[in-house]
């Protein structure tokens, strides 16, 4: 009987092992017994590999039209379509969300390719007037060059596409380090591109311990612009790494995004929203809800809807029928939620639902996690900080003003969510909410694939991915004088 397959490193059009001989094993999170498949421990060896080769690969790809290079994009969507129940399996065996929302992933991953193959096909520059009657003037994109891909693990296909797709329409060659736990998963997203035919060295992947091979990434001559989603603090260092040789870079990080429900609003609807967006992946988004501030006329009431709602949650493996909420995606990642569920107790939160690992058959040697609600004040740190899974705290508010204030009273500004009836409370919502992305009378969760999407504050390096939007960051700005 064969054994778990060994997943390999693409550089340069081939499947290859790590110089170091050594393999990681990729765990379910709902059986740490179960292992996926074994995926590269690399060294900086074979990431210096891959950026040659992108570094090499780069004049030929920028050379091509857009057109051409959107077909290779089409073929790509087009290869993982086909795939889409294999690769939406592999994403839940390897990080744990249910397999609707894997699929639904996938398949938003199709989208993004076809919306980015047609952006080949679109304008890339401006005629300006200039003072010179007999010159022409005007202005075009190009590429930054070699682009570094450094993604994490709880959107492992949408994340790497939203970032590949428009480097690749816009002529750059690219480097992609997935997070290690859904490498097996980047493989075969990588496996897709390879079928489109696309050419040697024009995407290479490299698997392996996060902190090493992102600081070789970002500290490369080869690498023209670097771009990153995951935790604030290693964001930071990657600007910092990136900003001191002139790199490029763009960096999505962390929320601790507000759901605000006001007097007025529809409270079947508002709690809906809630659990859709705060506990949905296990809480395990950056635009999930954690914060859930509720006007006093209707906080009782709204609290009893909402806890009555998630008592029905089914956790389990996300690959059964009928559940709801699958685990946390790894050891570490159960022991922060865990930890943080202990320190609200400790500061005095009031625990209504949840904190616990469940005790039903077949979840103990799984990383669940029960959906878990406080009510609590703002100071506290689960009111304050990223917890990244699904805890929720409660926060009631006299009116609209002190909830505004409340929404803006942490260090991210990813997305906010209100539920309301009243016109006026929208306005003042969309005015004063210090977010990237609001949203009234809908989840904080929501992310459109043609809309820019980034955070303020601590959220990101204001920049903004996805849409048209993502030209600013993937190009640069070429003006072009030409007199006869």
């Amino acid at each position: 009987m064969t054994g778990p397959q060994t997943y390999l490193n693409y550089i340069q059009g081939q499947w290859s092992a790590a110089s170091s001989g050594r393999t990681d094993a990729s765990r379910n999170p709902a059986n740490r017994n179960h292992i996926i498949g074994h995926v590269q421990l690399s060294e900086v060896e074979d990431l210096n590999q891959a950026a040659a080769a992108a570094q090499s690969a780069m004049p030929a790809w920028r050379r091509l039209s857009g057109a051409a290079r959107g077909e290779f994009l089409y073929k790509t969507a087009d290869a993982i379509a086909r795939r889409i129940d294999e690769i939406a399996e592999t994403m839940t065996l390897e990080m744990g969300k249910t397999f609707a929302e894997a699929k639904g992933e996938t398949a938003r991953g199709i989208a993004i390719l076809r919306y980015y193959a047609g952006e080949g096909m679109r304008k890339q520059g401006d005629v300006i007037p200039s003072t010179d009657s007999e010159a022409l003037m005007f202005t075009t994109r190009v590429p930054l060059g070699v682009v570094g891909v450094i993604t994490p693990w709880n959107f492992p296909i949408a994340i790497p596409v939203w970032k590949m797709a428009p480097a690749l329409i816009y002529g750059n060659t690219v480097v992609f380090k997935p997070a290690q736990e859904t490498s097996i998963t980047a493989a075969k997203l990588v496996e897709c591109f390879a079928e489109a035919g696309l050419p040697a060295g024009v995407i290479n992947m490299v698997t392996g311990d996060g902190a090493a091979l992102g600081q070789a990434l970002v500290e490369h001559p080869a690498v023209n612009g670097i771009t990153f989603t995951g935790s604030n603090a290693t964001g930071k260092k990657v600007g910092q790494a990136a900003l001191s040789r002139g790199a490029k870079y763009q960096l999505e990080m962390g929320g601790k995004n507000p759901i605000i429900v006001a007097a007025d609003a529809d409270l079947d609807q508002a709690v809906e929203a809630t659990i859709s967006g705060g506990l949905k992946s296990t809480g395990q988004k950056c635009t999930a809800t954690s914060r859930v501030i509720v006007e006093r006329p209707v906080y009782e009431a709204f609290r009893e809807k909402l806890l009555a709602a998630i008592r029905t949650i089914k956790v389990g493996d996300g690959m059964e029928a009928g559940t709801w909420m699958g685990p946390c995606a790894n050891e570490k990642q159960l022991e922060k939620v865990l930890g943080y569920i202990q320190k609200g107790v400790d500061e005095g939160a009031t625990l209504l639902c949840g904190g616990q690992r469940p005790d039903a058959a077949g979840l103990a040697d799984g990383y669940f996690v029960e959906p878990t609600v406080f009510e609590g004040t703002t100071g506290m740190a689960i009111a304050q900080e990223e917890i990244f899974g699904p805890v929720l705290v409660l926060l009631a508010v006299d009116s609209m003003e002190e909830a505004l204030q409340m929404a803006n009273d942490v260090e991210f500004g990813l997305s906010a969510s209100l539920y309301t009836r009243d016109i006026g409370n929208a306005l003042a919502f969309i005015r004063e909410m210090d977010a990237g992305l609001v949203r009234i009378n809908a989840e904080t969760a929501g992310v459109e694939l043609q809309a820019p999407f980034g955070g303020m504050k601590e959220s990101s390096s204001h920049s903004r991915e996805q849409g048209q939007a993502a030209i600013e960051f993937f190009t640069a700005t070429k003006t072009v004088f030409v007199k006869a």
